[in-house]
């Protein structure tokens, strides 16, 4: 089962995606919280796998929220996906180098919100390639890399597998562009997060950027 916790000032929203989510075979939501405080002890409370956050709360917001779950190591294993009303929100891009995994418009379709909680509790990054080109381009000048990160640690095909993760390409894009097969794909972009000290995937995104192996505007 996947664990959810739900994370917004609107109770009908997080009704509804309660409802929707726990209509799933596969999925639980396990918790909900109307501000950013709230959010951080269902956090602890509950160690959901995946917290679809809202930004603006009440009192302390989703931003703040995001920051205490990523910085407590006993919550590591949460997955932090941002839920904003534009997607071009200007606290996303925030968001993401606080450390949140991904973020979904409100307005997606109930298919493209379960599909958020399964890629999120799967460890990918929730950002299209056309999103992760936006959102780089507006903070690559000031990104930092995960702690540590040393490019030479990595073989030819990891940067090649890092270049592509940089252009927002999923593991399954990465393996058609590659020749490769998805889990060998995979186990690449594993071994790099292990290699660099990074959190998850949007971290070797930030990486790309920060390191110059991608430059905003390529395809």
């Amino acid at each position: 089962m996947i664990r959810v916790a739900i994370a917004d000032d609107q109770q009908l929203i997080r009704a509804g995606f309660r409802a929707l989510l726990d209509a799933e075979p596969d999925m639980e939501v396990v918790g909900d919280a109307a501000s950013g405080e709230e959010a951080v002890r269902v956090a602890r409370e509950h160690r959901p796998d995946v917290f679809l956050m809202d930004i603006r709360m009440p009192g302390r917001d989703g931003l703040w929220a995001t920051r205490e779950i990523v910085a407590d190591a006993a919550l590591g294993d949460i997955h932090v996906v941002v839920v904003t009303t534009f997607e071009l929100d200007e606290y996303v891009t925030e968001a993401i180098l606080s450390g949140a995994s991904g973020f979904l418009v409100k307005d997606s379709e109930p298919s493209e919100l379960i599909r958020a909680v399964r890629v999120a509790a799967s460890g990918d990054a929730l950002l299209s390639p056309g999103v992760t080109r936006r959102l780089l381009a507006r903070v690559a000048d000031g990104v930092r890399a995960p702690g540590g990160a040393e490019l030479s640690m990595l073989t030819d095909r990891e940067r090649e597998v890092l270049v592509l993760i940089g252009q927002g390409l999923t593991n399954d894009e990465i393996a058609q562009r590659l020749f490769l097969s998805p889990l060998t794909a995979k186990t690449h972009v594993s071994r790099m997060m292990g290699k660099l000290g990074a959190r998850d995937r949007v971290q070797l995104v930030v990486l790309a950027y920060d390191s110059g192996l991608v430059k905003p505007g390529w395809r």
